[in-house]
């Protein structure tokens, strides 16, 4: 046999072993505990707000209808007006079931939004949508909840404009949240999707 022949049959028996010793080893350890996966993303959780009408309102108003949620402000130019319009129009859409599932307003502007502003902005829209705002701190605390973004872009003078995260949460009757949800489809598409949930 030839010097270059032992040699790779020499390396062969070696690799060999170690892959045999590697598979013995590896069968041996412990299996690393596997994450379990919920299914669910972590959007949703404990707020404590006011509602249009000043009333205290918590993550439990949220329990006994499906709930479509949306974060804006009211001196929004287009895109808030725009999908409570569309929300508006699903409710519509729902006819007499209307009352069986909710809309909610959720201002990223507190400095603003007063209750009396959201009551006054909202009564252009369908009446299942209601308001909810607060103080700096608490608006904080729901966007971090729900993974909402937003910031005060400043304008001409001390006014300015707020750019924000514009996605429509559809939450279950259990007040959990199930995915975004699409409000630019045909209302009846819409009002038929969210059927499913009463």
């Amino acid at each position: 046999m030839s010097p270059r022949l032992k040699i790779l049959t020499l390396f062969g028996a070696f690799a060999a072993g170690a892959l045999v010793l590697v598979v013995g080893v590896t069968a041996l350890m412990p299996k690393a505990a596997q994450p379990v996966a919920s299914g669910t993303a972590a959007v949703g959780g404990p707020f404590l707000l006011v509602d249009q009408d000043g009333k205290p309102a918590t993550e439990a108003i949220l329990k006994g209808k499906p709930t479509l949620i949306f974060f804006g402000f009211t001196h929004c130019p287009d895109v808030c007006p725009t999908a409570l319009f569309e929300m508006s129009e699903i409710f519509g859409a729902l006819g007499p079931d209307a009352d069986k599932a909710q809309a909610i307003f959720v201002s990223v502007d507190p400095e603003r939004d007063t209750p009396e502003v959201m009551k006054s902005y909202l009564s252009s829209f369908a009446p299942q949508l209601k308001a909810l705002t607060g103080t700096p701190e608490a608006i904080e605390t729901i966007k971090k909840e729900y993974r909402v973004y937003s910031r005060k872009v400043p304008l001409t003078g001390d006014d300015y404009t707020m750019d924000h995260t514009a996605v429509v949460y559809l939450m279950d009757k259990t007040g959990t949240f199930v995915a975004p949800f699409n409000s630019k489809q045909p209302p009846a598409t819409a009002a038929a999707e969210l059927r499913k949930y009463f």
